[in-house]
């Protein structure tokens, strides 16, 4: 897992050179945000160790396979950690597939998996995890959900945007590493969610796939445009 750190709270663990995980420095330790493919718990634990701080929270984006790999790998191995996710995440975690009757009614994608890991606090718009507060942004999966950091503006986008292969909105093709768009549930809806976080002004863009970008707003602008053009067909 190669580990590459950004400013002074931040550090991106990728396997295998495209699946991203996270680590956020925060006064008591660090959080996890995304837990990577399965077998992945024990890089991530090493990478901690190496930073030197402890592991005290863990938080998700959403529930497809290679967000959640290693979640029970991890909580089994820090159980006195927070464990943080989304209500909807929860569900998906737990094998309840269907659509709520609010949701647009379009056939989910991606990987979902079963984890016995249950949440010790559920997420929603606005909580804060640490320094990070939670950005409801749907449409990759209905359950997605971005993190903001407060103190210097990084946003951990999940899949809400990818970088691999090019930056695009969730459900835009990119044709070097298409993955994102396959696994997207419904692209107006992720649209919504991409403008909503482009509206946060970040001043770094960490994503699931793909490279971090730094001042990313002409290239977030790139991308929406991109994503409006697709649904306009």
């Amino acid at each position: 897992m190669k580990i590459r750190t950004f400013g002074d709270n931040l550090w991106q663990l990728t396997r295998l050179a495209v699946f991203n995980a996270y680590l956020v420095r925060e006064d008591d330790g660090l959080t996890v945000i995304d837990t990577s493919l399965a077998g992945s718990g024990k890089d991530i634990l090493q990478a901690a160790e190496a930073i030197g701080l402890p592991i005290t929270r863990l938080g998700l984006t959403h529930a497809h396979t290679d967000h959640v790999g290693a979640l029970d790998e991890l909580s089994s191995a820090l159980p006195e950690a927070e464990i943080s996710f989304g209500e909807r995440t929860a569900q998906f975690l737990q094998g309840e597939l269907a659509l709520q009757p609010d949701e647009p009614q379009a056939e989910l994608r991606g990987g979902f998996v079963r984890r016995e890991t249950e949440p010790t606090r559920l997420l929603a718009q606005g909580d804060m995890l640490g320094s990070l507060r939670v950005v409801q942004s749907p449409g990759h999966s209905p359950d997605h959900i971005a993190f903001f950091d407060e103190r210097d503006g990084t946003l951990i986008a999940g899949d809400a945007f990818q970088t691999q292969g090019g930056i695009a909105v969730a459900g835009v093709r990119r044709w070097l590493f298409p993955l994102p768009a396959s696994a997207t549930w419904h692209l107006p809806t992720a649209l919504e969610s991409a403008q909503d976080l482009r509206a946060l002004n970040p001043t770094r863009l960490a994503v699931g796939h793909g490279r971090l970008l730094e001042n990313p707003a002409e290239a977030m602008d790139r991308a929406l445009a991109a994503a409006e053009a697709a649904l306009r067909g």
